[in-house]
């Protein structure tokens, strides 16, 4: 089988389970790859072409892309490998390769504490900010889905999320009582109807919101951390991980979860020592 025919299949597959972004990332080096070997027999390719082109395609990029890449392409020979069951080794899978592009560990985040979380909060400037920031730090919404959020999708204390990272049809996201009646009132006093957005604005604007608010109380942090703080803030009080990881961060895999939660520090081990057995 020829290179071209492989990426053809493998794409054709793609495109039935990977949501449109992640499609376009796999077209883009696919296409490159097809520019120099398009014609080749997919058993004919060893594995110093392939970390030949990745340098080429990756110079000067991060080590996330980079090993982003080097998966893709490893993902298209697994495919077709097991597809029609080749009887050759994945190029990819090399030692050279394997250390070249291997996974950049992993930086430890700050998590911030309830008290910076509540500082934020009062500092936002009007309700539909702090309606934004506590959807995310409370109920773990990520940026994107909070901005997709049309009036239609809110159901007395449940968020209804169009076209998840799951990518199921729809997942629910939960309120606790008191955001889920500022909600509402927040609809009521803007006179939204069903179809509005929630939140009408862009991912920039929702960004800059978050540095400025960060920035009063002398902190680094993205959107996506106030979800991280909102699995944390559960986790260390007392809800099992498994509830954190499906009701709050609506994750598959609880492995996942994990990597979310931020670091124990010394202290913190100390008091729940003393809280589970006593001083």
């Amino acid at each position: 089988m020829k290179i071209a025919g492989a990426v053809n299949v493998f794409l054709n597959h793609q495109k039935i389970i990977l949501k449109e972004r992640s499609m376009q990332s796999y077209e883009y080096i696919l296409r490159q790859f097809l520019i120099q070997y398009s014609y080749r027999q997919v058993d004919s390719i060893h594995s110093q072409e392939i970390y030949s082109f990745l340098e080429e395609q990756t110079k000067g990029m991060a080590k996330a892309t980079r090993r982003l890449r080097y998966t893709q392409i490893k993902t298209l020979f697994n495919f077709i490998i097991d597809k029609y069951d080749l009887n050759i080794k994945n190029p990819c899978t090399s030692s050279t390769l394997s250390k070249a592009f291997r996974t950049p560990p992993q930086m430890a985040r700050k998590i911030l504490d309830k008290e910076a979380m509540d500082e934020m909060i009062y500092n936002a400037r009007n309700l539909r900010d702090r309606l934004m920031l506590k959807l995310q730090a409370r109920c773990g919404l990520r940026i994107g889905e909070l901005l997709k959020l049309r009036v239609s999708d809110v159901s007395d204390r449940k968020l209804i999320i169009r076209e998840p990272k799951s990518r199921k049809d729809s997942e629910v996201a939960f309120m606790p009582e008191q955001i889920a009646n500022r909600v509402h009132e927040y609809i009521q006093k803007k006179n939204l109807c069903p179809e509005d957005l929630l939140f009408p604005i862009c991912y920039s604007t929702a960004r800059s919101l978050i540095r400025s608010l960060v920035n009063k109380i002398n902190l680094e942090m993205t959107p996506h951390d106030l979800r991280r703080y909102s699995a944390t803030y559960a986790s260390r009080n007392g809800m099992p991980i498994e509830i954190v990881s499906k009701v709050i961060l609506r994750h598959q895999d609880i492995k996942t979860t994990q990597i979310y939660l931020g670091k124990v520090s010394d202290p913190e081990a100390i008091r729940w020592m003393d809280i589970l057995h006593g001083k």
